[in-house]
C-alpha cells in the first residue's frame, strides 16, 4: 500500500470500531483464552504500553515496525514485538510510555510520532503485564539506534501483512510451554506470536 493511500485512511483508523478480545483471540494461544477479565484483575498485572509504528519506505511503501529482542535470561527472550515497555513514574500516561520506550529503544524521537488511536489492551500471562498498544506514524522513514534491549530491526510492507498467507501455525517450547501449537503470523521469514500476534490481529481487521 502506497503511503499516501494509508494516510488517507487514518480518519477511518481513527473512528472505526475496534475488533476487540474477538479479534485478538484468533490468533491467541489456548493458555490466554483461560484468563477472563476477573482472573486478570486478581492477578493485578503490571501495567505496559507498545507502539504499531507505520511510515514509508524509501519506494513509498507504507511499512511497520517489529523489533527482536536480545536473548536474555527471561520469559521474552529473543521474541518479536512492538517496541514497549512497562509505565515508568515519569510518564504521564501510557502513550507517554510507549512513545518514550520507542525512543529508548531503537531512537525515533517522540515529537516526530503522530499518534492515531488507542487499541484493546492485551494481557500478558507469562510475565503478568496488561500491555495498551497505540497505532502511530511518522511521514519518513526513520534512522534507528538501538540500545541493549534490541537485537534486530524488522521493517514488514504491510501489503505483506495484510495478505492471508501470512497467518499460519507452529509448534513452539518454551521457557513456560512445550509441545503447543500455536496461531502466529509469518512476516520476513519470523514468527510472530502471543500478545504480539493478538495486538497484530486487531490492528489486520481495523485496517481491513
Amino acid at each position: 500500500m502506497n503511503f499516501i493511500d494509508f494516510k488517507n485512511k487514518l480518519v477511518q483508523l481513527q473512528t472505526s470500531e475496534l475488533g476487540g478480545l474477538e479479534a485478538q483471540f484468533k490468533l491467541a494461544p489456548k493458555m490466554r483464552l483461560n484468563y477472563n477479565a476477573d482472573k486478570i484483575k486478581a492477578k493485578n498485572p503490571r501495567k505496559a504500553a507498545v507502539l504499531a509504528l507505520f511510515y514509508p519506505n524509501i519506494r513509498n511503501e507504507t511499512c511497520f515496525l517489529l523489533t527482536q529482542r536480545a536473548s536474555y535470561k527471561g520469559t521474552h527472550s529473543a521474541q518479536i514485538s512492538f517496541p514497549g515497555g512497562k509505565i515508568d513514574e515519569i510518564d504521564k500516561n501510557l502513550e507517554g510510555t510507549a512513545l518514550r520506550e520507542t525512543f529508548e529503544e531503537v531512537g525515533i524521537a517522540q515529537s516526530s510520532i503522530k499518534i492515531i488511536r488507542e487499541l484493546t489492551d492485551v494481557y500478558i500471562p507469562p510475565s503478568n503485564f496488561l500491555a495498551t498498544p497505540f497505532l502511530g506514524f511518522i511521514d519518513e522513514k526513520p534512522s534507528f539506534n538501538l540500545n541493549y534491549e534490541v537485537n534486530n530491526i524488522i521493517e514488514v510492507l504491510l501489503n505483506d501483512f495484510l495478505s492471508d498467507d501470512s497467518i499460519t501455525s507452529v509448534n513452539m517450547n518454551t521457557s513456560y510451554m512445550n509441545n503447543i501449537e500455536v496461531p502466529c503470523f509469518k512476516l520476513n521469514g519470523y514468527i510472530v506470536w502471543g500478545a504480539t500476534a493478538m495486538m497484530l490481529s486487531e490492528i489486520k481487521e481495523l485496517l481491513k
